[in-house]
């Protein structure tokens, strides 16, 4: 059993050899998220102290407000990584394209690259509810020595070595995985280190809660709207508890933790869904998956999905293992 009291650096260090093609880089590569999320952290613990809520005035990739706080944590998460030389691309959800690092020190040695959406449920920021940092990693696949190329980013979520979010609420957290389980790290504010506090994070099999934007219900399919009135329906397991944040990281938090699913289907206003397959869905059923859980669009694994744009959305169902397949059962049954 992993020991807690831990800090993130020692874990970090002592499972170091469990990383595939080991040479140091994705160790100092979590490091540097590690650095940024401290630094968004205080940002975002000043929110309404300084001048950082609200809209920036600014649209970004997807045609959605950008608020201040959106832009300062893309700035502190580029410029973490960048500033480390360790990896070789870099693309956010903030922004339009991917961005090459090119690195004259080690003509463009470095061999991962990083995906990430630097404020997951940003909007949420001006009434104080939990916010977070969501994160992918992928070992290149252009040849070491080149520049890369949208080759490099547009992978299925099945070959991620990495991925984790952060979550700024109560207490500041970091949970990642490495492929070998899902740990998670809470912040002590006093000395700015993360301490291992949830060691080999599991979905329980089932839960008891449903988390969905349950405004969206009249333009959901047909299956979808059956899966929600079977959560609420009276039998010797339910009705379900509903519960939405409308911050995807803290409602994937909270039902890995007590059991749950989290639904984002497609809808007539939005026939992709709205989240976004690299930034969000992928990191994010890499560890449900890790944990015990399921992730799927309604009939195919998340992981399986091969990208076609950096931008593109899918609809996303993850959760607790029995959940989703429920879910799944019925779409398929509605179709």
């Amino acid at each position: 059993m992993t020991k807690k009291n831990k800090t993130l650096g020692e874990f970090i260090i002592e499972n170091q050899r469990a990383f595939p093609y080991s040479t140091g880089e994705l160790s100092k590569l979590i490091n540097a998220i590690r650095l940024a999320a401290k630094v968004v952290n205080h940002e975002v613990n000043k929110a309404g102290l300084v001048d950082v809520l609200g809209s920036s005035g600014d649209i970004n990739a997807q045609g959605e407000d950008q608020q201040k706080l959106d832009v300062l944590a893309n700035e502190k998460f580029i410029q973490s990584l960048t500033n480390r030389e360790i990896v070789c691309g870099i693309a956010s959800e903030e922004e339009d394209d991917f961005v090459a690092i090119n690195s004259h020190d080690n003509n463009n040695q470095n061999k991962y690259v990083v995906l990430f959406d630097p404020l997951d449920g940003s909007s949420n920021i001006d009434v104080n509810v939990s916010v977070g940092t969501i994160f992918s990693i992928y070992r290149r696949v252009t040849p070491i020595g080149t520049p890369v190329t949208i080759d490099d980013f547009l992978q299925p979520g099945r070959d991620q070595v990495a991925a984790g979010y952060v979550v700024y609420g109560t207490s500041t957290m970091l949970v990642y995985t490495t492929g070998y389980g899902v740990n998670g790290f809470t912040l002590n504010p006093a000395i700015g280190t993360f301490y291992l506090s949830h060691p080999n994070m599991q979905y329980p099999e089932n839960g008891s809660i449903y988390s969905v934007n349950e405004g969206n219900y009249v333009h959901f399919p047909e299956g979808v709207k059956k899966y929600i009135k079977y959560c609420q329906m009276e039998e010797e397991d339910r009705p379900y508890t509903s519960r939405y944040i409308g911050s995807l990281v803290s409602d994937f938090h909270r039902n890995m933790i007590k059991g749950g699913i989290f639904l984002y289907p497609e809808s007539s206003k939005a026939m992709n869904g709205k989240l976004r397959l690299l930034y969000e869905c992928n990191p994010i059923a890499y560890l449900a998956e890790q944990a015990g859980g399921k992730a799927s669009d309604g009939t195919r694994a998340i992981l399986d999905i091969k990208p076609t744009e950096l931008h593109q959305r899918v609809p996303f169902y993850c959760g607790s293992k029995k959940m989703v397949e429920k879910a799944e059962e019925f779409i398929e049954n509605y179709k």
